[in-house]
C-alpha cells in the first residue's frame, strides 16, 4: 500500500484529503510539526508528498528543497498561490507537481495517480560494495562504524556506481541521471560532486581510490 504525506496546516482540509486518499486505498502519513517537517518525510519515506507552501514557523519551498536533496520522492505543491513565481520556484526546487486551491478532488488524485506510475520500480533501499553501504531510504553512507550523510546528488551518483559496479559508468549517463540532461551543464559541476562524493567516503574511511577515474570515459568502483 502506498503511502501518501500530507503537510497542510489547514485542520479541515487535511482531514478531507485525509478522507479521500484512504477511500482510494492509500495509506496517509501527516505532520503538524512544520520546522522538522522534512526529517518527518525521509523518516517515513513515502510514496508522494503533499506539500502546502505557506506554513506557521516553515517555508514550503525550503521544505521542498529539503526533501528534493535527500530524497526523488515526487512532491505535489497544493496552494492558495497562484503567483508564477512561486510556482516557477517550487518547480526549480524539485517539485513534481503544483496544484492550486480550492483543487478539485478527481483533479487531484489522477495527479497523484500520474507520479507513482512514473516512479522507478522498487529496488532495494541497501546497497553494498567493497565495504561501503547505502541507505537510500536515509540518504545515508556508511563504513565499518563510521556513517555520513549525503546529498541528493552524491546519493544517486554512488547509486548508480554500486548498481554498475565493477563497470565503467559513462559521464553523460550520470549527468543525465542527475539533471536528466546532458546538455547545457557545465562538465565541470559532475567533476565537483563526484569530488565532494569522494571527501565523503574518505572521511568515513574508504580507500581514497573507491570511486575510480576513468579518464575521458567516467568512473566505476
Amino acid at each position: 500500500m502506498d503511502t501518501i504525506f500530507i503537510i497542510e496546516d489547514d485542520s479541515a482540509l487535511r482531514e478531507e484529503l485525509t478522507r479521500l486518499l484512504q477511500l482510494q486505498g492509500y495509506a496517509v502519513a501527516t505532520t503538524v510539526d512544520f520546522p522538522n517537517a522534512a526529517q518527518a518525510v525521509l523518516e517515513a519515506d513515502p510514496a508522494c508528498v503533499v506539500l502546502d507552501l505557506a506554513l506557521p514557523g516553515a517555508d514550503g519551498h525550503a521544505i521542498c528543497r529539503d526533501v528534493h536533496e535527500r530524497s526523488t520522492v515526487p512532491i505535489i505543491m497544493l496552494t492558495s498561490s497562484v503567483s508564477e513565481f512561486d510556482e516557477v520556484m517550487a518547480l526549480g526546487l524539485g517539485a513534481s507537481d503544483y496544484v492550486t486551491k480550492p483543487y478539485r478532488p478527481a483533479v487531484l488524485l489522477a495527479r497523484i495517480q500520474a507520479l507513482l506510475r512514473k516512479a522507478p520500480p522498487f529496488q532495494s533501499a541497501r546497497l553494498e560494495h567493497g565495504g561501503v553501504t547505502l541507505d537510500t531510504n536515509r540518504a545515508l553512507v556508511s563504513c565499518g562504524s563510521s556513517q555520513a550523510d549525503l546529498t541528493r546528488n552524491e546519493m544517486r551518483i554512488l547509486q548508480l556506481l554500486m548498481r554498475n559496479a565493477p563497470n565503467i559508468v559513462a559521464r553523460q549517463d550520470i549527468m543525465y541521471e542527475l539533471w536528466e540532461s546532458d546538455e547545457f551543464i557545465d562538465d565541470n559541476t559532475l567533476t565537483v560532486n563526484v569530488n565532494r562524493l569522494r571527501k565523503t567516503l574518505v572521511r568515513i574511511g574508504a580507500p581514497d581510490d573507491y570511486v575510480k577515474t576513468h579518464r575521458g570515459i567516467g568512473y566505476s568502483l
